[in-house]
């Protein structure tokens, strides 16, 4: 099975910012997409790639931290690497609280951007196998029968078979064969 190549955008008003940065990343093979604003960044096409975001504080129009707010209300979970010229102690900790996987001050050395980038991508290749997970299990839920979703309820509880069997009116085999169902739906 192959791996999609993830993404990195970048997103920095400073063009040499994001020059120096996009070589960087391609340098040790990963894509790039760069963007000048938080704006600009949200009219774009929306990879479906494993992805993070290496973001600057500062931006004009709407900041870094604004558009963190912005995607965790949205439900976009994309993990974010902040990066800036002027951060200070409770700059940082408001982004790390949101979720911030790293708060780096400008000039940072390059092996702590890559390092931070590798542990953000593998978060969002996390997140999207768990994603995908869950779908896969609704998908499963959705094809047992409603008899056997009765028993998966009383499984789950901590039923024994045999009052499982006793709180529907069924067999104790009967209450066997539907708890399989459901632990092949697990599966």
């Amino acid at each position: 099975m192959t791996q999609e190549q993830p993404v990195v955008i970048v997103v920095d008003d400073d063009p040499s910012i994001r020059k120096a940065i996009d070589r960087l990343l391609r340098s040790v093979g990963l894509r790039v997409e760069l963007f000048e604003s938080a704006q600009e960044f949200l009219q774009s096409n929306r990879l479906d790639a494993p992805s993070c975001i290496v973001l600057d504080v500062r931006l004009p129009g709407q900041s870094g931290l604004n558009l963190q707010r912005d995607l965790a209300a949205a439900h976009m979970r994309v993990p974010i690497i902040f990066i800036t010229g002027h951060g200070d102690i409770p700059m940082s900790v408001r982004a790390m609280k949101a979720g911030a996987v790293e708060f780096l001050t400008k000039p940072f050395h390059d092996q702590d951007l890559l390092d931070a980038i590798e542990v953000a991508l593998e978060k969002d290749r996390a997140l999207r196998a768990e994603e995908k997970f869950v779908v896969e299990l609704h998908e499963r839920f959705d094809k047992l029968t409603t008899r056997e979703r009765q028993v998966m309820q009383l499984v789950v509880a901590g039923r024994l078979n045999k009052q499982i069997a006793a709180e529907l009116g069924i067999s104790e085999m009967t209450a066997k064969i539907h708890a399989k169902s459901f632990a092949r739906c697990k599966q």
